[in-house]
């Protein structure tokens, strides 16, 4: 996550995601996995917040206090402006910038297993998704990346997890179902689910007492985001290891 997408159409989507399934109960812990801005214009998809018609039904809150928090900021776009609402009630937030060097990443990774502690429900915001293995922990540019020891770690200290990903040059369908094999494959989790949006794409995974309150928030869910977030119903995936990865 970048402080410049703040607000964005994705955000909108995603706050929103988070809202439906916290809806039911539980402790939510975002980890932005924050990286420094880069100057460009990507974080500027933010027309929808002049077209109240066609946005603000799918969460008229959050829509609203969105755009109010962009409208009152004298510094930008920034997370912060979440962090200091109430659009997300009762969130903690692990708002500490992620390095790349691997023995710095290290200690990221251990300050998020000690900031999480006894959370129901980790959001993990990488700027692309999980690791790649042209990029692994260390090299440059792998602070946009969560790692799967990162997402193992979280599951096993009993965290259910809903991690933030772009879509690869592939089709998306099979891409959705491969991750979330693989997320299942490495926690075990017994509701495993991918949502898609017309940019990103969400995979969750749920620990078994906490499935039952997800699974219940699918039809809140589909019928307020009809058309923006949608789950796939991968609940019933055979699981498997990734075989390959996009490039």
């Amino acid at each position: 996550m970048k402080d410049q997408y703040f607000g964005d159409i994705n955000d909108y989507r995603k706050y929103g995601l988070l809202r439906v399934l916290k809806s039911g109960g539980g402790s939510l812990q975002v980890a932005w996995m924050l990286t420094p801005d880069d100057g460009g214009r990507d974080g500027g998809s933010r027309s929808y917040l002049d077209d109240p018609d066609r946005w603000a039904g799918h969460d008229p809150d959050l829509y609203h206090g969105l755009r109010d928090l962009l409208a009152s900021s004298l510094r930008g776009p920034s997370v912060t402006l979440l962090e200091r609402s109430d659009l997300l009630p009762g969130a903690s937030y692990h708002s500490v910038r992620v390095p790349d060097g691997r023995r710095a990443r290290d200690s990221w990774s251990e300050d998020l297993l000690r900031a999480a502690s006894g959370t129901d429900l980790v959001f993990l915001d990488p700027d692309i998704g999980i690791e790649i293995p042209s990029c692994p922990a260390g090299r440059a540019g792998s602070s946009g990346y969560v790692t799967w020891r990162e997402v193992e770690g979280l599951w096993a200290a009993g965290s259910s997890v809903l991690i933030y990903q772009h879509y690869r040059r592939e089709p998306r369908r099979p891409f959705a179902e491969r991750l979330a094999g693989e997320l299942r494959s490495r926690t075990g989790g017994g509701l495993v689910e991918a949502f898609h949006t017309p940019h990103v794409l969400f995979l969750l995974a749920a620990q078994d007492r906490h499935a039952g309150r997800f699974g219940a928030a699918i039809p809140s869910l589909r019928q307020r985001w009809r058309g923006q977030i949608e789950p796939l119903g991968l609940a019933d995936l055979p699981t498997g290891p990734m075989t390959r990865c996009a490039r």
